[in-house]
């Protein structure tokens, strides 16, 4: 669904939008959440034929664009409730980042083997002859599954000559490369907490909207409104993000006709993070001090290797991201500001919230949620007259917005830096092919190698709180990677 304006992505921007407005316009508050259902959710023109269930759903994702928590189903909780603590002009966050709303999910089936009605009921009955528990027999001249004794190994899907038994399973954790969905007593999804490295895949992967992460777009807006000198970073990705005919410096622009003081690119923090690990790579993996490097910028990838292989944390790189290193930079040139990180990650909202980037990354927020801003602020991209050039980076750092990205540069630095060193570069992309190659480290398999992981297929393009197809995305970092005025950052840059 990945790219395909569908009704789920229409109603969360259009909740993105509705929040900002309301930080924007409310003079009732609490009245105006109220209300807010009411609005989003027309009488006569529902679909569902549920208005009631619809407002439910619609309730509880203000919430989470509030920042605040889902209230629980079995206690009386008002949706107001916890308002006053997230009416304010600084980071606001009530963990946990990624949640299911439970009267949306579909209690989707986890793993099923159906036969659907292309059955034509053939002599030969493949499926039943190679089931190894007997649990397909026929009635009325078609197959059927005893589910209680199907093992779901799939041999019958995989003999049936018209591809007649359809194979289901639950789109959030299908997509869910650390298992973390779960199921409750009816058969809803939930977050396990303690697996989830929130990339927010299951988010963009339910067909019913169920999933969601909280947002700190209405404390930003307060920021902006409280007159302080707000920041913004942009992360590489960003380009084309708000439409093909806006480029970055009419982004550059329009961010700052939000309230914005000032915008840079976080491909700088890249560019020092391409230039320290390759200096790690060169003085510790290629003279064997340590066996492998693992790239840090992705924190769904680092939180993975944390909890599912604890024994190569001493191999993540002690790099700042790209994020924390830009916003460094921003606070040495601007002490007395607040620094805004846009990008395509849910995640990143979890690393700014960590103590030891606290002062530095104050608020998060994701392409999507920009987009409810501008639209409720009126501004039409597309309008936009371009102003200062965007042109902090090089096109090593712009790079880091593609899968493959972090590592090309970093062999780019090495190369030029260390000529007389042999690279060896992996990536992966996605938190399954992750896994995979965590567990050749670990195994030996890797020694000498820099790995490069991304959480999510295809790179930062594919996060979550993206807005165009991850192709679309890719092409759009190509060009902008192309159009940067040098190639590599200066070896002395950081010097």
């Amino acid at each position: 669904m990945r790219g395909i304006d569908t009704q789920v992505r229409k109603n969360r921007r259009r909740i993105f939008k509705e929040v900002a407005s309301l930080a924007y316009e409310s003079r009732n508050l609490k009245d105006d959440v109220e209300a807010l259902p009411y609005k989003i959710v027309d009488y006569d023109e529902s679909e569902s034929g549920n208005i009631y269930r619809e407002r439910a759903i619609v309730r509880e994702s203000i919430r989470l664009a509030m920042g605040l928590s889902l209230r629980p189903e079995d206690q009386p909780v008002h949706v107001t409730q916890g308002l006053e603590e997230s009416n304010i002009d600084e980071k606001y966050y009530e963990p946990p980042l990624m949640q299911v709303i439970p009267s949306a999910c579909n209690a989707c089936p986890e793993n099923r083997y159906e036969v659907t009605d292309k059955c034509m009921g053939c002599v030969a009955h493949p499926c039943r002859e190679v089931c190894p528990r007997g649990a397909i027999s026929m009635k009325n001249g078609k197959s059927i599954i005893d589910q209680e004794k199907c093992v779901k190994c799939g041999k019958c899907k995989s003999v049936c000559p018209y591809d007649a038994i359809s194979h289901q399973v639950r789109p959030c954790l299908a997509n869910c490369g650390v298992n973390a969905i779960k199921s409750d007593k009816k058969g809803r999804a939930y977050i396990d907490t303690d697996i989830c490295v929130s990339c927010g895949q299951c988010m963009v992967s339910c067909p019913f909207g169920a999933i969601a992460d909280k947002s700190q777009i209405f404390q930003l807006i307060r920021a902006i409104q409280s007159g302080r000198k707000i920041i913004a970073q942009v992360a590489p990705s960003f380009v084309g993000q708000f439409g093909s005919k806006v480029t970055p410096d009419m982004i550059k622009e329009a961010l700052k006709e939000l309230g914005f003081y000032d915008v840079y690119e976080t491909a700088i923090g890249a560019d020092y993070g391409a230039m320290a690990e390759a200096e790690h790579y060169a003085k510790e993996v290629a003279t064997g001090k340590v066996p492998f490097l693992l790239t840090s910028c992705c924190p769904s990838w680092a939180m993975l290797a944390k909890k599912f292989f604890p024994e190569t944390i001493d191999n993540i790189s002690n790099a700042l991201t790209p994020m924390v290193a830009t916003a460094r930079e921003i606070k040495k040139e601007h002490p007395d500001a607040s620094v805004v990180f846009i990008g395509p990650c849910a995640s990143k909202k979890l690393e700014a919230s960590r103590r030891t980037v606290r002062s530095d990354v104050d608020f998060v927020i994701t392409f999507e949620e920009l987009q409810g801003m501008f639209e409720a602020k009126g501004l039409m991209l597309d309008n936009i007259q371009p102003g200062e050039p965007l042109n902090d980076a090089t096109g090593a750092g712009r790079g880091y917005g593609v899968a493959g990205g972090v590592a090309s540069a970093i062999e780019e630095c090495i190369r030029e830096y260390y000529p007389d060193i042999d690279v060896h570069i992996e990536h992966a992309e996605s938190l399954a092919e992750c896994k995979k190659i965590l567990m050749l480290a670990k195994a030996g398999k890797k020694n000498g190698c820099l790995i490069e992981g991304m959480a999510c297929p295809g790179g930062c393009v594919a996060g979550a709180g993206t807005n165009i197809a991850i192709p679309q995305a890719m092409k759009e970092v190509a060009g902008f990677k192309a159009a940067a005025d040098k190639k590599i950052p200066d070896r002395d840059i950081t010097e």
